[in-house]
């Protein structure tokens, strides 16, 4: 299990005006998704009129489940099987076809739900939360579906985690992370869209590399990984054919994760926390990247958590993952980008 993003849902130092200082690049902010226990990691349709995310349904299920919104009306659909886990959803550039993860395989997976709802009436009662911690499912496979889930097609099979997958920008390819070369090895790996041709990318044994999306052009990935310090997630970029594997950040004290590429392929928004002193509740936030010269920029500064930022395929907006007060359940938000010069 990697605890990544511990204090994810924990409100930070309070600051000044914090709404002007993210008005410099953020402007418009509105929150996108409703009438859900929870949601979060959204992703654009290549029209920009939809987004694929994961939320909790009101009901028996207390685990993500996987929704197209249609942003126009708001109406949204499940769109995954409504039995156990999902995440990374991700459309296909046609727009015709989505994939997620899945645990809806697993014949126990149902046999879950009760514990975690005891683990939440018992941190009610504790008035504390537990850490966020992501547990790789085994059962987890990646899924295509058309638009509304139907045409389910299961594209892994193999033993073990297979999750966090997203399409090259022309379609022909998938990059996900993977265990399948042992439990502790959480690797990237590439296949066809179609599930075949499943050929390795990273080769870091005994530690987490996940989160990979490619760049513009195909020719790179991008992704964060815990190998030099366990749970404190690094950014990395890497070519597609294995080459050329470059750190982004190389401070121990921090958190970093999300990475999302621009449109230019020489910048990327993420999000980061500090975690230096354990006295304070690390908040984290947006940043903007230049990868050529390791330039950064903070975007958001609310007193809750921002989180798992990507842009509209237009560039012109993004939306992100937040309980913008450090109270509330999180939702998805969206805002009108201007780019730091």
């Amino acid at each position: 299990m990697l605890t990544i993003c511990a204090c994810l849902f924990l409100a930070g130092q309070p600051g000044g005006d914090w709404q002007k200082a993210e008005s410099v690049h953020l402007k418009n902010t509105k929150q996108v998704t409703r009438d859900f226990v929870r949601a979060g990691e959204g992703y654009f349709s290549p029209d920009g009129t939809k987004i694929i995310f994961q939320a909790e349904e009101k009901g028996e299920n207390p685990f993500y489940q996987m929704f197209v919104q249609d942003l126009v009306t708001g109406a949204a659909r499940r769109v995954s099987p409504g039995v156990g886990k999902t995440t990374c959803g991700f459309f296909h550039p046609l727009g015709k076809k989505i994939i997620f993860a899945s645990s809806h395989l697993d014949p126990d997976a149902r046999t879950f739900y009760q514990p975690e709802f005891d683990a939440r009436a018992e941190e009610k009662k504790a008035k504390k939360r537990r850490r966020y911690v992501w547990d790789f499912d085994v059962h987890m496979d990646i899924f295509e579906a058309n638009l509304d889930g139907s045409r389910l097609k299961r594209l892994t099979d193999a033993r073990g985690y297979d999750a966090e997958g997203s399409y090259s920008s022309d379609g022909k390819q998938i990059v996900f992370c993977s265990n399948r070369t042992g439990a502790k090895n959480l690797e990237l790996f590439i296949m066809d869209a179609d599930g075949k041709n499943v050929r390795q990318l990273t080769k870091a044994p005994g530690c987490y590399n996940g989160g990979p999306f490619f760049s513009p052009d195909g020719k790179k990935v991008i992704f964060r990984s815990d190998r030099k310090k366990k749970d404190h997630l690094q950014l990395y970029v890497i070519n597609a054919d294995g080459s050329g594997e470059k750190a982004l950040t190389d401070d121990e004290n921090w958190v970093f994760w999300a990475p999302y590429w621009y449109k230019d392929g020489t910048h990327i928004i993420y999000t980061a926390a500090d975690h230096s002193d354990r006295t304070k509740r690390p908040n984290y936030d947006l940043y903007w990247m230049n990868i050529e010269t390791g330039k950064k920029i903070r975007l958001t500064f609310a007193p809750g958590a921002d989180v798992l930022p990507v842009f509209s395929p237009d560039y012109s907006k993004v939306m992100w993952t937040s309980n913008r007060d450090g109270r509330s359940p999180t939702q998805l938000y969206l805002a009108d980008f201007t780019a730091p010069r």
